[in-house]
């Protein structure tokens, strides 16, 4: 069974930093690109980092390029998302996923605000 277990999220004032975990089970974790997506209230879900299978490509939507580090160890099937230099509109709910199995996590959710 595929489960994903998102952790790290909480509430930040602007220009602060979370890590983003993603604990992953039930498959082969190394050969599966991985991706976060997030959600804020009102708005469609959005895809925000992509990694391959061995971690040397990652994409980013251009909103959080500079800011946002992908990455993940696959000797500890964890996926994670470092994110600096937060802004009110990073606040979201954000969501690992791996698109192979189209499995979602339940979510861990990110508050910027003063």
């Amino acid at each position: 069974q595929v489960q994903l277990v998102e952790s790290g999220g909480g509430l930040v004032q602007p220009g602060g930093s979370l890590r983003l975990s993603c604990a992953a089970s039930g498959f082969t974790f190394r050969v599966h690109d991985m991706s976060w997506y997030r959600q804020a209230p009102g708005k469609e879900r959005e895809l925000v980092a992509v990694i391959t299978r061995a971690g040397d490509t990652t994409n980013y939507v251009a909103s959080v390029k500079g800011r946002f580090t992908i990455s993940r160890d696959n000797a500890k099937n964890t996926l994670y998302q470092q994110m600096n230099n937060l802004k009110p509109e990073d606040t979201a709910m954000y969501y690992c996923k791996c698109d192979y199995y189209g499995a979602w996590g339940q979510g861990t959710q990110v508050t910027v605000s003063s």
